[in-house]
């Protein structure tokens, strides 16, 4: 339980170093980045696999870095559904998500 909420925190801070730095991506403060970082692991928990299933043939082709757009796709949905965290364009999105996936891939190692 403590590590997952470590982790929690350190997922929003990632998005908040995200936000500060990619141009198009914004927080209003703290307390989004730790909404939007929970609403990105419930959609990732819940439709990670689903999407990756699905994808699977662009998966195989692409050696798996279409687990980048899947991340994407989640990030966007994490954008619509909340009020204080907006993404502006595609391609901002691609470059949070591919940002996010190894700031938190990075955290999980230091973790687990």
């Amino acid at each position: 339980m403590i590590r997952w909420l470590i982790y929690l925190l350190l997922s929003a801070g990632s998005l908040a170093v995200i936000a500060r730095f990619l141009p198009g991506f914004h927080l209003r403060h703290f307390g989004h980045a730790l909404l939007a970082a929970v609403v990105y692991g419930v959609l990732q928990t819940l439709l990670s696999g689903i999407l990756s299933f699905v994808a699977f043939i662009p998966m195989l082709l692409t050696f798996g870095l279409f687990v980048f757009v899947i991340n994407a796709f989640l990030l966007f949905l994490t954008d619509k559904l909340l009020e204080g965290f907006e993404i502006e364009s595609l391609t901002t999105t691609l470059i949070g998500a591919v940002a996010l996936t190894v700031l938190n891939g990075f955290w999980r190692f230091l973790l687990y």
